[in-house]
């Protein structure tokens, strides 16, 4: 089933000129496959868990949660997928993860049997894909760590040296999401997220701007506090 967008962008497009580093516009322009814009509204839903994966999608601008729900009624949080990021991309024939979008988010996405199709015949696509995937999988084995054998101080620092690479744009970094999927990702309550980040700023290590706007000023403490 196609997926039902809250407002569609203005249609089909090329991948050919992709920015530096962008794995799927290499292996989608490559392939000469075409991608589709969707524009998702704060919250909405991209795709659900264990619905068909038939397509894979790519962040172009808002940001992704993907997360689980657990039978005791708690989320996980998987991953939050930025500007340039991957997603959908499954070993299995169904979602095992919902996909949100965080805030207001355009996505583009291309069919999966279409990749599949091309990778049975072009070895460049088959390497695209299985770089995609690696990344999938180191970020999956570097979560299962940070869940399993860090404190709460640890996981939270961690996490700010994760979007500071991935988010800061002249020194601040405009955090997409809340204090509670902060939380839902580390494994932590919104509390002890909370608690954390004044501590830090107590200490000298960040500024705060309001709820979402940071400024890291001591990168190399938490640096120590991730080692």
């Amino acid at each position: 089933m196609f997926p039902q967008p809250i407002s569609p962008t203005t249609g089909s497009l090329a991948l050919g000129s992709q920015r530096p580093g962008d794995q799927f516009g290499a292996v989608t322009g490559h392939a000469g496959l075409i991608a589709t814009e969707f524009a998702y509204k704060k919250d909405a839903e991209i795709y659900g868990e264990d619905e068909p994966a038939d397509y894979v999608y790519q962040v172009v601008s808002g940001a992704v949660r993907s997360y689980k729900l657990l039978s005791d009624g708690r989320r996980q949080i998987g991953a939050f997928h930025l500007p340039g990021d991957v997603f959908g991309l499954e070993t299995g024939a169904t979602h095992r993860l919902t996909a949100e979008a965080i805030i207001d988010t355009t996505v583009r996405l291309v069919k999966r049997k279409s990749l599949e199709q091309a990778a049975m015949t072009d070895v460049e696509v088959v390497r695209g894909l299985l770089r995609m995937t690696a990344g999938s999988l180191r970020h999956a084995e570097d979560h299962m760590l940070l869940l399993g054998r860090k404190t709460a101080m640890e996981r939270v620092a961690t996490f700010l040296l994760e979007m500071d690479r991935r988010l800061a744009v002249a020194g601040m970094m405009a955090l997409p999401m809340c204090r509670r999927d902060i939380g839902d990702y580390l494994g932590l309550t919104l509390e002890t997220v909370s608690r954390a980040l004044s501590q830090l700023q107590d200490e000298g290590v960040l500024g705060l701007s309001g709820a979402r706007q940071i400024v890291l000023r001591n990168r190399q403490r938490l640096r120590g506090m991730d080692a």
